[in-house]
């Protein structure tokens, strides 16, 4: 069983910074037991004196891992919930309860189906209720929480503008249940469940600020380098209206819980020398050089003595020397992370290469989580190793039907009909999937029919982007993970049956690289899936002693939503102007995520445009440190093995 990592929970030299108790683990998945453990300790220490435990309860993705732990525990530690009432924070309004976007649904699918709990104790918003029912069913739901004696946990999430529960900007710190407006922020976010954000309802009903902050205890979580930023604000900024979530500052009993992407902003981790004084190694100096050679606006060449003491690092200097020692070191670190050989150099020496010059050519495979992200994300690095003669396979780990728009079917069945006009079967065919989506609801699930005819789309889409790229079409695998089918934005978790297929597929290729897609920001959970299925793999690999994966470096990309800090890139790929219009064009292949995206997350920019700005931010980081200048330039980190399974 997994157990939470040990934490200090709130060091002392970083209360200055820190306005609330804030509790930092490596994985969600060791924060989401702990939050587990925490609450079913409170049911059980109810339960032996014959009292209740009132748990408020939050929905989205955030929780979901914290409430599969609790039914474990009710399933193999036999923990029951007899004795607890619940009370969830909100539902949209209006919405149908057998809606699949439902909370309703929602917490019926993840926790209370699954376990012991009286249906008379569970307590959600109504979104099916006549506009005038709804302000004394926000009176009768406040009067339920102060009978029962109060919250004695509430488990919140935190959304990109702040707002916890749907308490949006401007929510005042008394408020109680209500209806209320959504931000065109919070629609936007929600937007891909809706399957568009015209389908997102306007308005929700929520627990107030004051609801939420009458509970005795509170817990907050937040995962993924796309909260770090709101995450930074609520711990460290000034309580104000503009982010509802500052108020969990004036709670006397409230924990952040944190993953490592979550915590990224905060003071002690993103510049620990500015709290207390640090035990340097390599990474660490490089990382604070690199950080005061852009505060500075300074090449890295250029820092004094006298820079490194006046920003906390005076003890740095202590121990290695001079700042010339430690601006020569950090430079020639990122001076060798800049290669034009993603595959290795033939023929030269690779000792201060990220990649090794032999064996050449070299097998690499690519994994793409969606059927683009490989052209988005590592473009010119794929045109770069297909041009010096490597062995590029790309392998696309899911079908990214729920990505099409209707109208793209349509399209392709109006060609298909006329290619086809005398098959009368193909015609009747046509003609129920038309009648399917011109009577298809918002958010409806589409049928496997046409779910099949979108992956066909996205299909055809990959292989056009890899015969442009020069890749062979046989070199295109499309492993359609089974977890991703569900015509859903949610997914099943993944099983043995989508680790079966990846394994099947290196155990083939045995390649000597991989690049895999290590961006956690993914807004949708897709990429963190497909990694994890990954590391299942590799893990599974190097417990058999495979020969090949003991040859193999496994280089991990950013996809479409933040890059890699320059202090954690080991090898950065130059991209000059040609090969940056040639991964533009890839990405054009993709005509269905061209002009407007189905799930563009909070930036709507298309994909090849956020591409071409943070590769160009990239190389002029690089250059603006003292390196040479660059069009652009793609990053990468290098995954060590956990070879402590063999």
């Amino acid at each position: 069983m997994i157990s939470a990592k040990s934490v200090d929970p709130f060091p002392e030299e970083g209360l200055k910074y820190e306005k609330v108790n804030t509790l930092l683990f490596d994985t969600s998945q060791r924060a989401s037991f702990h939050v587990a453990r925490e609450i079913a300790d409170l049911i059980q220490s109810r339960s032996k004196v014959g009292k209740h435990a009132v748990i408020g309860l939050a929905t989205g993705s955030t929780p979901t891992k914290v409430y599969e732990y609790l039914v474990q525990f009710h399933k193999k530690e036999g923990l029951s919930f007899h004795n607890v009432i619940t009370f969830n924070l909100d539902e949209y309004y209006p919405m149908d309860p057998d809606s699949i976007h439902s909370y309703v649904r929602f917490m019926n699918e993840h926790l209370f189906d699954h376990i012991d709990i009286p249906k008379e104790n569970i307590h959600i918003p109504r979104g099916d209720l006549q506009n005038t029912e709804i302000k004394e069913f926000c009176k009768a739901y406040e009067k339920t929480i102060e009978e029962v004696g109060g919250i004695d946990i509430q488990v919140l999430g935190i959304g990109r503008t702040g707002h916890i529960g749907f308490n949006e900007p401007g929510s005042s710190l008394t408020s109680g249940t209500r209806l209320i407006r959504l931000d065109r922020v919070t629609r936007l976010d929600a937007a891909s469940d809706f399957f568009g954000e015209e389908n997102v309802p306007l308005r929700a009903i929520t627990m107030g600020v004051g609801t939420i902050m009458s509970a005795r205890k509170i817990i907050l979580m937040a995962w993924g380098e796309g909260k770090a930023d709101i995450i930074q604000q609520t711990i460290e900024g000034p309580i104000r209206e503009t982010v509802p979530a500052t108020f969990l500052q004036h709670h006397p009993n409230c924990d952040f819980i944190l993953d490592d992407a979550a915590s990224s902003f905060l003071t002690r981790v993103r510049t620990p020398w500015l709290v207390s004084e640090c035990e340097w190694n390599d990474q660490l100096i490089k990382k604070a050089t690199i950080w005061l050679s852009e505060k500075l606006h300074k090449a890295i060449l250029k820092l004094t003595n006298e820079d490194y003491n006046e920003y906390g690092m005076g003890n740095l200097i202590a121990e290695v020397g001079s700042a010339e020692s430690i601006n020569l070191k950090v430079f020639n670190q990122l001076q060798r992370t800049i290669t034009g050989w993603p595959g290795g150099k033939p023929n030269a020496d690779d000792s201060q290469r990220p990649e090794r010059a032999l064996p050449y050519p070299k097998t690499s495979l690519i994994f793409s989580p969606h059927p683009d992200d490989d052209v988005i994300s590592m473009g010119g690095t794929l045109l770069r190793l297909v041009d010096q003669g490597h062995k590029v396979h790309v392998a696309y780990q899911t079908s990214g039907n729920i990505a099409v728009f209707d109208d793209e079917v349509i399209r392709f069945l109006d060609f298909a009909t006329d290619v086809q006009a005398d098959n009368k079967i193909l015609k009747k065919q046509f003609t129920q999937v038309r009648e399917f989506l011109a009577h298809k609801k918002p958010g409806q699930i589409d049928s496997q029919e046409i779910q099949q005819f979108k992956g066909f789309i996205r299909k055809g889409e990959a292989l056009a982007a890899c015969r442009y790229c020069g890749i062979s079409e046989e070199n295109a695998h499309f492993l359609n993970l089974p977890f991703y089918e569900t015509g859903a934005v949610r997914k099943k978790p993944y099983t043995e049956a989508d680790i079966k297929i990846t394994y099947d597929l290196l155990a083939e290729l045995q390649p000597q690289q991989i690049f895999a897609a290590g961006d956690l920001s993914d807004p949708h959970g897709t990429h963190r899936v497909c990694l994890e299925i990954i590391y299942k793999t590799l893990d599974r690999f190097v417990a058999e002693n495979a020969d090949w994966i003991n040859d193999c470096y496994i280089w991990l990309y950013r996809g479409a939503w933040q890059e890699w800090d320059i202090a954690d890139m080991e090898m950065a790929v130059p991209i000059g102007p040609k090969d940056m219009m040639r991964k533009i064009n890839a990405i054009f292949k993709h005509q269905s995520q061209k002009d407007s995206a189905m799930f563009p997350g909070n930036d709507d920019r298309e994909f090849w445009q956020r591409a071409q700005q943070r590769n160009k931010e990239t190389a002029n980081r690089y250059n603006a440190l003292g390196m040479a200048e660059y069009e652009a330039i793609e990053g990468f980190v290098r995954y060590q093995l956990n070879t402590n399974l063999n």
